[in-house]
């Protein structure tokens, strides 16, 4: 925010976050999920990212993954992009 005395535009940071998605919102022959959560919480502050998943993309062994892309919410004068893929499930399984 230009004119802001807020310090933390001048910081550079970036934050974490995980989560879980939603159960299957079906669309078509295909599904999506919605997300919503919080980063960790860094210089202070903290945003919440949110929205719904792309649909599916096939991994290989009938497992799918979701890409998302957003801005987080507004918090001591800036947001972040988010860029990120899903895990699949049960991960550990082969």
């Amino acid at each position: 925010v230009q004119g802001s005395t807020d310090i933390f535009e001048d910081i550079p940071h970036n934050h974490r976050f995980a989560g879980m998605t939603s159960e299957v919102i079906p669309v078509g022959d295909d599904h999506i999920h919605f997300f919503q959560m919080d980063t960790d919480f860094t210089l202070v502050h903290l945003h919440e990212v949110g929205g719904f998943t792309g649909l599916s993309i096939p991994v290989g062994n009938g497992r799918h993954i979701h890409a998302a892309s957003g801005i987080s919410t507004l918090n001591r004068g800036h947001v972040h992009d988010y860029v990120f893929a899903t895990l699949i499930d049960d991960p550990l399984r082969m």
